[in-house]
């Protein structure tokens, strides 16, 4: 009888091992399995998103050129400078004519120049003073790139421009200076006296001169 008991746990024993050993076998099975799939339901690795830069801003295009008319008015709100325009010519020695003296706050344009508007370089000059009083480009010197110049002509229509660079250059070098040159586009120059004063010569020594360029018509 105890032989048979010892023998029937002995046998008991050895099923349950058997029993839990399949069990553990078909569980590691089963979580084994599920690892491909769910390597599969992932998503894909995100992909590098192309940084586009935005627009840089572009500066105002130069306005087309427009036919030639004579300018009647300048307006130059930074220097609180304002003036009707009156032609002026070349003087005997071929030296391009000034507005008179005696009326420093009247600005002139050069007739042998384009006209404000024109392709090429158009020309208005005025005194830095005068008759004992301030001229119309007395302030001139403190224009800077980016200012505005304004100029209504006999069309009707008013032209602006932009003022690209000031430049204050010796009297005998004003030749080399290309304030005549031709340009590509419609271009405008102001110009005065600037620099000491020479008591002798009764004049400056300097010129001030004013480039700009054509951005609204």
């Amino acid at each position: 009888m105890s032989t048979r008991t010892t023998g029937g746990r002995r046998g008991f024993l050895i099923a349950f091992i058997v029993a839990l050993l399949a069990a553990l076998v078909v569980l590691a099975l089963t979580l084994g399995g599920d690892g491909p799939d769910t390597a599969q339901q992932q998503p894909p690795p995100a992909q590098p998103v192309a940084v586009v830069p935005a627009p840089q801003a572009r500066s105002e295009d130069a306005a087309a050129a427009l036919p030639r008319s004579e300018p009647v008015s300048l307006d130059i709100p930074k220097i609180g400078a304002h003036s009707s325009l009156v032609p002026l010519g070349l003087n005997p020695d071929n030296t391009v004519e000034v507005p008179p003296v005696t009326t420093p706050l009247q600005a002139g344009w050069y007739t042998y120049a384009p006209t404000p508007g024109e392709t090429g370089p158009a020309v208005v000059l005025g005194h830095v003073d005068g008759n004992h009083q301030k001229g119309i480009f007395f302030r001139l010197k403190e224009l800077a790139p980016g200012d505005r110049v304004s100029i209504a002509r006999k069309d009707g229509t008013t032209v602006v421009f932009e003022v690209t660079k000031v430049h204050q250059v010796p009297k005998k070098d004003f030749e080399g200076e290309g304030v005549y040159d031709d340009t590509a586009g419609p271009e405008l120059r102001l110009i005065t006296c600037g620099g000491v004063f020479d008591r002798n010569a009764h004049n400056y020594v300097d010129n001030i001169v004013v480039y700009a360029r054509l951005v609204q018509a």
